[in-house]
């Protein structure tokens, strides 16, 4: 399960792609000579990105700071068992 501050990280996203989409309706009406009417529509649909740096940056430092704390765990775990394995071994 995603944490609540990604939740909303992705939710502001996912709001701002949204708010970034343009639509463009073109509709042409041509009259000939026997006094019919050709018409055509087109739909143009464009998606611009925006790039949030403010939150690239949050989200960059909270995946540094959780690289650290795994690191700094498995470290503190590595001394652990090292420790009880070397009080293992003096015992025999």
């Amino acid at each position: 399960m995603l944490c609540p501050v990604v939740m909303r990280r992705l939710s502001i996203l996912l709001l701002l792609l949204a708010a970034c989409t343009q639509e463009k309706t073109t509709t042409n009406a041509t009259v000939g000579n026997t006094s019919t009417v050709q018409t055509s529509t087109t739909t143009q649909t464009t998606t611009v990105p925006v790039i949030d740096t403010t939150a690239t940056a949050e989200a960059k430092q909270e995946a540094k700071e959780a690289t650290r704390n795994a690191a700094y765990k498995t470290g503190t775990a590595l001394e652990k068992a090292g420790k009880r394995l070397k009080k293992e071994s003096q015992k025999h």
